[in-house]
């Protein structure tokens, strides 16, 4: 499942968590699978979840360090 920044924007955080997990796993998968020689039917997909994992970092990331600001005003 691909999903673009404001997608992921309207995920409660720790709905984001488990999407990031799920994602981890699913892209785990496929890894192992392109590592055994197998063909991944969609070959494009790696690269589809490495993104999505970056862009949900970046995300939880840009929230962490919002509430650490909010702290110190």
């Amino acid at each position: 499942m691909v999903m673009d920044a404001e997608e992921i924007r309207a995920i409660d955080p720790e709905d984001l968590h488990d999407t990031l997990r799920e994602m981890q796993q699913e892209l785990m998968h496929e890894q192992g699978v392109a590592a055994m020689g197998g063909a991944p039917p969609d070959p494009g997909r790696i690269r589809e979840l490495r993104k999505t994992v970056a862009r949900i970092r970046t995300i939880m990331r840009e929230r962490e360090i919002e509430q650490e600001q909010r702290g110190k005003a």
